[in-house]
C-alpha cells in the first residue's frame, strides 16, 4: 500500500495528463466542453476516478460520457508513460455533481433570501395588537389599588 501524500499526488498528475490528452488528442466529436475537475486513486494505486463536468444539456452530457469510455484506453496509456508508475491505474469516469449541487443550493439560498425579504417587508408595516409597551413601570400609577374597598369585607 502507498502512502496518502503519494496517491494524492499520483491523482494530481493523472487529472493533469488526462486533461492534457483530451485537449490534444482525443478528436471525438462527441466529446463536448469538458472540464476534468479532480481525480482519486485508491490507496493501492491500482484504480483511480477522474471527475468531470460538461457545459451543455443531458444529451450532450450522455454523448461526453460515451466518448470518455471510448477513449479510454488512449487516456490509460497516456498516463502510464507520462507517470512512470509500475502499475498503470484503471480509469473510471464520473460526472461531477459539485457544480449542479452549488447550484441548486444557491437557489435555495435566494429563495429564503426573498422569504427573509418578505417577512422584514411585512414585519415593517405592522402594528401592535394592544399596546406598544404592555408592561406596567414603577413611575406609573395604578387606578385600581386606589379604589374603595369592596363593600362587605368586614
Amino acid at each position: 500500500m502507498a502512502d496518502a501524500a503519494r496517491a494524492r499526488k499520483l491523482a494530481v498528475r493523472i487529472r493533469e495528463i488526462v486533461a492534457e490528452t483530451l485537449r490534444t488528442q482525443v478528436k471525438d466529436p462527441r466529446l463536448g466542453m469538458v472540464t476534468v475537475t479532480d481525480a482519486k486513486v485508491t490507496a493501492d494505486l491500482h484504480d483511480a476516478t477522474v471527475f468531470y463536468t460538461v457545459y451543455g444539456d443531458d444529451t450532450e452530457r450522455a454523448a461526453t460520457a460515451e466518448a470518455l469510455e471510448s477513449a479510454r484506453g488512449v487516456l490509460r496509456s497516456a498516463v502510464g508513460r507520462q507517470t512512470g508508475v509500475k502499475f498503470t491505474p484503471t480509469l473510471a469516469f464520473s460526472l461531477d455533481e459539485v457544480p449542479d449541487t452549488a447550484k441548486h443550493i444557491d437557489d435555495l439560498l435566494a429563495e429564503a433570501r426573498a422569504a427573509d425579504a418578505e417577512v422584514q417587508r411585512k414585519a415593517a408595516a405592522a402594528e401592535y395588537a394592544g399596546e406598544a409597551d404592555p408592561y406596567k413601570h414603577e413611575d406609573e400609577s395604578d387606578d385600581t389599588e386606589e379604589a374603595s374597598p369592596v363593600e362587605g369585607s368586614r
